[in-house]
């Protein structure tokens, strides 16, 4: 290399740093810039290596402008990367800016649902008549299930087709997932000498097909009261001042004549439909009245599995669905709507 050219190749690569960089965007390109031009390979790198060539009286002037050069394309080099990263901060600020005109974002809050609030409105109902609350095991034996409840070993509900019972070693066994939350009755008697009054919350499971008012799984509020002198104008009181607090004052209640294994005598109880008032619907089929659980005086045989006198005590015991009981205050035409976590649903109730 002779000095004339490479003075040329020198301003070339001068002029050619200060338009590169004035155009580059990117802090990406800027690096492949100051690889082209400073890097180990670079033009300017080249430029010092060829140095030598040079005779010795043009060295130290050409290696002068060839330092100053370089400083040049350093201090340009730097003051675009500062634009650069400024113009960067300036856009990330403005993303993550807030804007206080903007009306704000409220949270969603989560509720109880729908079952669990009918659960504890029933306990508080039953609470405030001076019951207490008692939970049970949901899976069960035969014994309590059944037996001490004065179900006959004939009985259809002990049969496969409607109760789940556990497998051991492939064979059925004497426990069962409850049908009832009956059995926390047997339990607490066996326990405590009355007098009891006693409501007992929690799951069922019998072997339904699912449809607008069955399921597999479902919750029950069971009740019962002993004491020496209960009378079936006692369960009428309790259960008529039950219906009126859930349903409203101005619903009617009827008893009707009914058969249950554990009490004697038995009772359905109705109330009356609140959106035809009684002159009949589609809702209650055309009878004015709607099915909300079972009662009845707590069968002497009962009390015989627990050890208590039937001639000393009595008692009555009730049964209420509580799925049921949403379905017909809220209006709920299909039950299995309550466990399908559609939140529409569940919004709007």
């Amino acid at each position: 290399m002779d000095a004339e050219s490479g003075y040329r190749e020198l301003e070339n690569i001068a002029r050619r740093a200060v338009e590169t960089l004035q155009a580059v965007e990117t802090l990406e390109d800027l690096e492949h810039l100051r690889i082209e031009f400073l890097g180990r390979s670079g033009s300017i790198a080249r430029l010092f290596q060829e140095l030598r060539e040079l005779d010795s009286s043009e060295r130290p002037a050409f290696g002068k402008r060839l330092n100053e050069v370089k400083k040049e394309i350093e201090s340009r080099l730097e003051a675009r990367e500062q634009e650069l990263q400024s113009r960067l901060e300036g856009l990330r600020m403005s993303r993550e800016s807030i804007d206080i005109t903007l009306p704000g974002r409220s949270e969603k809050l989560g509720r109880k649902h729908l079952i669990t609030r009918i659960i504890e409105e029933i306990e508080d109902i039953f609470i405030g008549m001076g019951y207490q609350l008692q939970e049970g095991p949901e899976v069960e034996t035969d014994y309590y299930n059944f037996e001490a409840l004065n179900t006959p070993e004939w009985h259809p509900a002990k049969s496969l087709a409607d109760t789940f019972y556990v497998e051991a070693d492939g064979a059925k066994s004497t426990a069962l997932l409850r049908t009832h939350t009956s059995p926390v009755q047997i339990r607490v008697m066996e326990s405590r000498k009355p007098p009891l009054f006693i409501v007992s919350p929690g799951k069922a499971y019998r072997r339904d097909v699912p449809d607008a008012s069955h399921t597999p799984m479902f919750h029950q509020v069971e009740g019962f009261a002993v004491d020496r002198h209960i009378t079936l104008g006692d369960l009428k009181g309790t259960l008529e001042l039950f219906c009126h607090e859930i349903f409203g004052a101005e619903r009617e209640v009827r008893f009707r004549p009914h058969f249950f294994p554990f009490t004697e005598p038995s009772a359905e109880v109705d109330v009356s439909c609140g959106i035809c008032e009684g002159s009949g619907c589609r809702l209650c089929k055309q009878t004015g009245w709607l099915e909300i659980l079972g009662a009845g005086m707590i069968d002497p045989n009962v009390f015989g599995y627990v050890g208590y006198d039937p001639d000393e005590y009595s008692g009555f015991a009730f049964g209420v669905g509580v799925e049921r009981i949403a379905a017909l205050k809220y209006r709920i035409p299909d039950i299995r709507i309550l466990l399908e976590q559609d939140f529409r649903f569940l919004q709007s109730i």
